[in-house]
């Protein structure tokens, strides 16, 4: 919690309007570990100049987004104008063998869409009144733009949807492309 609250008071304590760019839900390394969105411990260290001693993580998503923050102009730059959280707001994981777990996705399974969309709904409009923009939300990930237009159909919270390609995939599938991603990113945020 100390982590967290370092962070939110170094990056958001004020009142600017922030865009809003929305994850599918926490993975394991990166915010299940420090709590901040798509930020696993070496880059909480290196670009946020905050330590955490309890753990050490690095999560792949966690490198294209602060790769990209770095291009924009830096973490207080960014931050200033971006907000980054996830639709599901806790890391989800599955058991693929005894003692094998992985990341998942509130998506993997419509049983647990359905159950979970009401906390989902919820979990955005809480969010939403704290200074975020609405003419747009930039969604990371095609399926959770899905899933999220199904919810802004019915709930009616972004004037449009925006899709980026998830961190994850670019990081795994398309390495040599990066940076076509990250000018992508800057012209779609921009």
């Amino acid at each position: 919690m100390k982590l967290i609250e370092a962070f939110y008071l170094k990056f958001y304590n004020d009142h600017h309007k922030r865009k809003f760019i929305i994850g599918i839900n926490p993975g394991r390394h990166g915010a299940g570990i420090t709590g901040i969105p798509f930020t696993d411990t070496k880059r909480l260290e290196a670009f946020c100049k905050i330590k955490m001693h309890s753990a050490h993580s690095h999560e792949p998503s966690s490198i294209f987004v602060y790769d990209m923050i770095a291009k924009y102009g830096g973490v207080k730059k960014f931050y200033s104008n971006f907000y980054i959280n996830s639709v599901f707001p806790l890391a989800i994981v599955k058991q693929t063998s005894p003692g094998k777990w992985r990341n998942a996705n509130y998506y993997d399974d419509n049983l647990l869409f359905k159950y979970l969309k009401p906390f989902m709904i919820g979990n955005l409009k809480t969010q939403i009144p704290i200074g975020l923009d609405t003419s747009a939300a930039f969604v990371l990930g095609k399926k959770n733009t899905t899933f999220l237009e199904k919810i802004n159909n019915e709930e009616k919270l972004f004037q449009k949807i925006i899709t980026l390609e998830h961190p994850r995939y670019i990081q795994q599938y398309k390495s040599k492309q990066k940076e076509e991603y990250i000018d992508k990113y800057l012209q779609a945020l921009s």
